[in-house]
């Protein structure tokens, strides 16, 4: 009877290293399969994914066999291990390990989105709508209702994101992209606003924001920033209105068809710095780090006016004498090829059309959206000539 039982136990023994063995080959075998794909595809992973459900799909697509042994060998070896949700490439030749290793890492296919510097948000909103690859959360939404989804409700949207490439992966949402370039200029502005100039006139990071969006709007030339903000500076210690021309053509919105007349620059609105002291309520665009740094360190000198020269760069003059004439060479005697970046500059004697039509500042324009400013108390104004046109 104990020989039986012996005997028993042996091949008890030996079936079950050779269960094993046959488990271990066929795991084995499974991992090292290659793809059965021809050309590179995606394999798409979506949110609450599990390794089986993978498996399982991807045998049913015929892209590999043993689906079983698969979820055994990932059972046994990777358990609590999770699979990353997003999209990873296949490539032709590469095996099941290879594409597990993937997964452990993580690599998933990142697409990019791009934020422009002197974009409104009306424009980035278009931007994030016809991405087909982002999670489209905010149609339908008004301006007020995109805020308060992403943790801010109540502020004005406008200049609040940092312009930028933001790296992403299939399926993430555009409030959650919309999130990160808020939380970029904060980080942007807070930086940027502890190494100010001791003497810029803004009591908080937001107005140096609403200024660095004029700055933005205004030059094509980065050189030239510096120079711009220390001219808006110097004309608000002197109690002279900045009048430039982007903060009348934000506050026209869907009105603005790409040309601005002398009707426009006397025409009442929030943003029109030809009637309004001081800064306009919000920004008017996004804005890079160049620019609020030029904001927030402007450059010193005497110069009160600038206008465009025709090929992106300004002259800048200290007096009205020297800034008609340069207006004159400039603006009235235009080249063919004449540009201004972003808009042509205005004159009292000529009002040229704008290069192009730029989109309504905002589809939501409820006065009780626009933030509190704290205002500027310049200096009084001298009793020279009444100020003219900035540009």
């Amino acid at each position: 009877m104990r020989r039986k039982l012996l005997l028993l136990l042996e091949t008890g023994l030996v079936l079950a290293g050779l269960l094993m063995g046959a488990s271990a080959w066929k795991i084995h075998s499974a991992l090292e399969q290659p793809l059965n794909i021809t050309q590179e595809e995606l394999l798409d992973v979506p949110k609450g994914s599990t390794p089986t459900r993978t498996f399982l799909s991807l045998e049913t697509d015929g892209v590999i066999k043993d689906a079983f042994w698969l979820r055994v060998y990932w059972r046994f070896n990777l358990a609590g291990t999770p699979i990353h949700s997003g999209e990873y490439r296949m490539q032709p030749g590469m095996t099941v390990n290879g594409l597990i290793d993937l997964w452990k890492r993580g690599e998933v296919v990142q697409y990019s989105l791009t934020l422009v510097e002197g974009w409104n948000f009306h424009q980035v909103r278009a931007a994030l709508a016809k991405d087909d690859k982002v999670e489209q959360t905010l149609n339908g939404l008004s301006d007020s209702d995109v805020m308060a989804k992403i943790g801010h409700k109540g502020l004005f949207p406008e200049g609040r994101f940092f312009p930028d490439t933001y790296r992403f992966v299939r399926g993430m949402s555009d409030a959650e992209l919309l999130k990160k370039a808020f939380d970029r200029l904060d980080e942007v502005l807070a930086k940027e606003w502890e190494s100010r100039s001791a003497d810029v006139p803004y009591s908080e990071p937001y107005q140096a924001l609403i200024m660095a969006s004029l700055v933005e709007k205004e030059t094509g030339v980065p050189q030239e920033r510096g120079q711009i903000a220390g001219v808006f500076v110097r004309r608000m210690a002197l109690g002279m209105q900045l009048q430039t021309d982007p903060t009348v053509i934000y506050g026209l919105g869907d009105r603005y068809t790409g040309k601005l007349t002398r009707a426009h620059l006397k025409e009442p609105t929030p943003y029109n710095t030809y009637v309004i002291p001081g800064l306009p309520p919000t920004p008017i665009a996004m804005v890079g780090r160049e620019a609020i740094h030029a904001a927030l360190n402007p450059v010193d000198g005497t110069s009160l006016y600038f206008v465009a020269r025709g090929d992106g760069s300004h002259v800048f003059s200290d007096d009205l004498d020297a800034h008609n004439n340069a207006v004159r060479e400039y603006q009235l005697k235009r080249r063919a090829d004449y540009r201004s970046s972003p808009a042509p500059a205005i004159t009292p004697e000529a009002v040229p059309a704008a290069e192009e039509a730029i989109p309504a500042a905002s589809p939501d324009t409820a006065p009780e959206a626009l933030p509190q400013v704290t205002p500027q108390e310049p200096a009084p104004a001298p009793e020279a000539a009444a100020p003219q046109n900035t540009q």
